[in-house]
This record gives C-alpha cells, structure tokens and sequence, in this order.
C-alpha cells in the first residue's frame, strides 16, 4: 500500500489533555468536600496511580471511587460510598479544554484520523465522548484491553485494531508518565501538549496548546502548511 492510501492516525490521551480533568476534579468533589475540596484532589491522583498499579482487577469506576476515598481519608475528609460514587455520577460535567475543538477540526480537515487511548471504562468514556462536536473515529479504553497506562496494552491493541504503520501514528498526551514516556519506549512518534507550562525536554515535540499540536503533527508528517 502507497504511502498516499494508508490511513494517518493521531491518537489522544483523554483526561488531563483533552478533557480538563483538574479543574472538573475540584468542582466535581466541591459538594462533598468542601473547603477541602482541592487537598483532597491533589491527593486522589497518587492514590489512583498507586491503584492501576496493581492491575484490572474490576472496572476503574471501583478505582475512582477507591481512590477517593483513600484520598479523603488522607486528607481527614470523611466520605461515605454514596459520596465516592458522586464522581461518576457527575461525569458528564467533565469539559474539554477551549483549545480542543478548534485542534481536532484543524487535524480532520488535514485527513488525518483520530483515536483516544484512555484508562478509564466504555461507559465513562461514551459519556465524554457524546461532549466533542464530532466522534472520535476510535477509542481504546483500559476495559477493553485488561490493562493501564503506562503498560502498553492500550498501545498494542490501538496497533492491532488498525493495522496502523508507526510511520503514520502520532500520539498526543500531557502526562509524560501515562503517555509520553511510553510511547517513546514503544518506538511511537509523540507529542508532549504541555498544559503545565513545565520546561521543554527534547524526548518528544512540544506543543503548548491546541494550535502547537496541529502544527507539531503536521511537521512530523512533513506536511507543509501556509501560515
């Protein structure tokens, strides 16, 4: 097959880089926690991370609720289930970032095609999913592939279920433990959208926003674009 028939693909992590995870984090947790709503959060991420170490061993929605609670207790916050279960049942309220939309039209109109490799279950995932303008043309979630980020499973099976060249697959991500970091241990071309401002590394493309993406794809591609 001709390079110019094969299908380019740019792939996203989801929750942290399209999706504003922290700022939708604190608010979600706000009406149980209160005042210690931001503590909390800042908490939960260490405790989810410490929880997909071990493994799929039930839906993420039991890691979430896992870690937050671990997170509260911490934080000496007392939550009950009922409480722990309000993150997903908030999840809809999740929004993408201002930059996204604007980012995903500029790439579809390029013809490159468009995937998201997430940790989390179908179910959340389709709730998000119904929030962009326009679907994604495939999503890889941790429950389909029995495994997390940073372990590579959600990588194979994205390269399994396409068939995907790695001359024609950029993966885009904000965390470099999740995302950059393996894919560069997995020989795919990565670009690292800082979101954090943090210092630039040579390891990957940098992009600082949505417009940065576009053009950091397009000059991995080799694509010439007028400015």
């Amino acid at each position: 097959m001709s390079r110019a028939t094969r299908s380019r693909w740019v792939t996203f992590d989801c929750y942290g880089t399209l999706v504003d995870w922290s700022s939708g984090l604190g608010d979600l947790l706000a009406p149980i926690a209160g005042e210690q709503a931001s503590e909390v959060a800042a908490a939960f991420s260490g405790w989810q991370l410490e929880l997909e170490k071990q493994g799929p061993v039930g839906s993420h929605k039991q890691v979430l609720k896992s870690a937050l609670l671990c997170a509260a207790g911490e934080r000496g916050v007392r939550l009950t289930d009922a409480d722990a279960r309000t993150l997903t049942r908030s999840w809809s309220a999740l929004r993408p970032f201002a930059d996204v939309e604007t980012m995903l039209a500029a790439l579809r109109a390029r013809g490159y095609r468009l995937g998201v490799l997430t940790n989390v279950d179908d179910d959340l995932f389709e709730i998000t999913h119904r929030s962009f303008a326009t679907p994604f043309n495939l999503f890889v979630t941790a429950e389909r592939m029995r495994g997390y980020k940073p372990g590579p499973w959600l990588f194979r099976g994205f390269e399994r279920l396409t068939g995907v060249a790695r001359g024609d697959w950029v993966h885009v991500g904000s965390d470099w433990y999740h995302d950059i970091a393996p894919a560069q241990a997995l020989g795919v071309s990565r670009v690292w959208l800082d979101r954090e401002g943090i210092a630039p590394t040579g390891a990957a493309l940098r992009a600082a926003s949505g417009l940065e993406v576009v053009r950091a794809v397009d000059e991995h591609f080799g694509v010439a674009v007028c400015q």
